[in-house]
């Protein structure tokens, strides 16, 4: 309701049903999130930000936590939010994650710029390798 909008109230619980769908969360509309596993409380989490219909979109470590298949699942539904016409700012680790949803990336390491371009240039620098795994790793 205090989107921007303005939505009364029956306009809005129509528009809160309809993100709870968008989360595959709508059998799940009258639990309280206490109730709800961390996979259903972060999508809990999107479909409140979705239902002020965002231009951007902030996801910080929103992955984090999430089993394998959970992660999946997120996938496809950032991708569908990203598709829906939104800009997602995305601050993850989960690198399959970040290289199937990321049109740029920049990488920070102790809060200085290291690289920034396509997925695919940028996670082949050896700098931005050792950043992510460390030395010993790298």
């Amino acid at each position: 309701m205090f989107g921007a909008a303005h939505l009364d109230r029956r306009a809005a619980l129509r528009e809160a049903r309809r993100w709870l769908e968008f989360t595959d969360l709508a059998d799940k509309a009258d639990w309280l999130p206490e109730d709800l596993n961390l996979h259903q409380r972060k999508f809990l989490e999107l479909a409140r930000a979705l239902a002020s219909r965002p231009r951007l979109l902030l996801l910080d470590e929103v992955l984090s936590g999430l089993t394998p298949a959970e992660i999946d699942g997120a996938i496809g539904l950032i991708r569908r939010i990203r598709d829906d016409g939104a800009t997602i700012v995305f601050v993850e680790h989960v690198m399959r994650a970040v290289w199937a949803l990321t049109d740029r990336i920049v990488v920070l390491d102790h809060g200085q710029v290291i690289a920034e371009g396509a997925a695919d240039d940028v996670m082949r620098r050896s700098d931005v390798v050792t950043a992510f795994l460390g030395k010993a790793h790298a």
